[in-house]
């Protein structure tokens, strides 16, 4: 059974063991031997695929090459093997904190992969690179891996449902740090305390404010899960090496609690696996079939099947306006509730286009399609036709929408809406959707062949058909897999590929 454990700020006279403190149990969640269910596995293999199919779409994106540049100026480490880096040939290894960095914004650049909303926002395959790097330097096999991926989504996962940083301007990879360097102490074996250790440091060098996912988005939103993933290996390291962490971290009288969220009277209920419980977040959250923010998903969907009803909608001369009733969290962040001028504006960066549902919705409207590259073209941005309908667009609170994304009831759990729109002539035409097609209850529900599926498209562009099937066969065989085979675990790009991609120099 799951465990709610009471968080709440204690002041510095109190006496609160360690044993008790969030980050010791979320230790002891990492170091329980429990076995990983089948389904779980199934699940894990699905990611590790849908991971390498989205950093393939972002190889020869400026900042993914200016991360893998990074990494790649930093020699692999003395006491280990060295981990791979995507694109690059499996020999051509970095040390695994870097290899964290450059493989996280590959995966993160195209906001292309798996989410998890409930209290807060998450993305938790942002996991899997950090673990994988250590996986390969140290020499774990598949099952290791498997082992700790399972541990990293289940405590994302559970910090997700219960502490919600977005209220507070937090960044939401403050959730992400914690749960690598938990997953990374179940790939390593790690005892309770040091764990517990690496677990404080990395919530403590990972929270940050939300402004990199506000205004005029910058490249660093794919950066950022990716530093969180780099600040967990380096936090297990000092862990490993005896280190100790500021606590308790979320307790503390001047702790994140206190300080960063909900104050020094706050109290939080965090749910965890009860010892021997198996580890079965992963299940609970879900992938993306569109190169957009979580909550534009659905509406995208709702798009393409207005366009394919009433493909008139897509001409501005048609419509007055357009109005997208939805939750608080669609509105305030990806809506015009967000108030920001960037959301309606043609040269805005891509970072902020993906944030941006008036846009998405207008795009979609109109082409019945979305594209990963071609949704995001200055020229496609900028189109007259697109820039009036975009204008028309708005978005509302819903109250039942609202209250539909936060029920705990996945069957009735909503990140959808509803859309009214009002045509020059005073008809209306209304319609909506509740989760995305993809979503597990959704019209198109993703499986393996669906997972695969993605790969080889994203895949076919930059990767040989020998290099597509070596992957997936080592991918989907994840838990037998030797240590051997865990360090070819990634993609190597086409010949000239990567001479491609924008080569910057920086200090390193």
């Amino acid at each position: 059974m799951t465990i709610n454990h009471h968080v709440r700020v204690y002041r510095s006279e109190e006496n609160l063991p360690r044993e008790e403190q969030l980050a010791w149990r979320i230790a002891e969640v990492a170091t329980d031997p429990v076995e990983v269910d089948a389904d779980v596995i199934d699940m894990i293999i699905n990611r590790v695929i849908d991971n390498a199919a989205v950093a393939a779409a972002s190889l020869t994106r400026r900042p993914v090459s200016a991360a893998r540049q990074q990494a790649l100026d930093h020699p692999a480490s003395v006491n280990g093997k060295g981990a791979t880096v995507f694109g690059c040939a499996l020999e051509r290894t970095t040390s695994p904190e870097w290899a964290a960095w450059a493989n996280g914004v590959a995966v993160r650049e195209l906001d292309y992969h798996d989410t998890y909303l409930a209290a807060d926002y998450s993305h938790p395959a942002d996991n899997i690179p950090a673990i994988l790097a250590v996986a390969q330097h140290v020499g774990s096999t598949g099952n290791d891996v498997v082992r700790g991926i399972a541990t990293g989504y289940e405590i994302q996962v559970d910090l997700v449902k219960a502490i919600c940083l977005h209220k507070h301007k937090i960044d939401h990879v403050a959730h992400l740090g914690p749960s690598a360097a938990a997953g990374i102490g179940t790939l390593l074996g790690l005892d309770t305390a040091t764990i517990y250790q690496a677990v404080g440091q990395a919530l403590h060098t990972t929270t940050a404010t939300r402004q990199s996912r506000k205004g005029e988005i910058s490249t660093w939103k794919a950066h950022a899960p990716a530093f969180a993933g780099k600040m967990a290996v380096e936090a297990v390291d000092r862990a490993m090496r005896g280190e100790t962490s500021p606590s308790p971290i979320y307790e503390g009288e001047d702790g994140v609690i206190a300080w960063m969220l909900d104050g020094p009277d706050a109290s939080y209920d965090v749910p965890l696996p009860a010892s021997g419980e198996p580890k079965r977040a992963i299940l609970e959250t879900y992938t993306k079939e569109h190169s957009a923010e979580y909550q534009a998903q659905a509406l995208i969907d709702l798009a393409r099947h207005l366009h394919e009803k009433n493909p008139e909608l897509g001409n501005p001369d048609n419509v007055e306006s357009i109005v997208i009733h939805t939750s608080h969290h669609t509105h305030y962040v990806i809506g015009s509730g967000a108030n920001d001028p960037q959301k309606y504006d043609p040269t805005a960066s891509r970072e902020t286009l993906d944030h941006s549902i008036p846009y998405i919705f207008a795009v979609a409207l109109q082409d019945g399609s979305w594209h990963h590259v071609d949704s995001y073209t200055p020229e496609r941005a900028s189109r007259p036709d697109t820039v009036a309908l975009w204008q028309s667009i708005t978005t509302a609170e819903d109250e039942e929408w609202t209250r539909r994304y936060h029920t705990p009831d996945p069957n009735e759990k909503a990140f959808g809406g509803r859309v009214v729109i009002t045509l020059r002539d005073g008809t209306t035409i209304e319609d909506e959707i509740a989760v995305a097609d993809a979503h597990p209850l959704g019209a198109g529900s993703f499986g393996r062949e669906q997972y695969v599926n993605k790969f080889r498209m994203l895949a076919e562009p930059v990767l040989t058909p020998e290099e597509i099937e070596r992957f997936l066969d080592l991918a989907q065989r994840l838990p037998e897999l030797s240590a051997q085979e865990v360090a070819q675990l990634s993609i190597v790009a086409k010949p000239g590929v990567l001479a491609q991609a924008p080569a910057p120099r920086g200090l390193f």
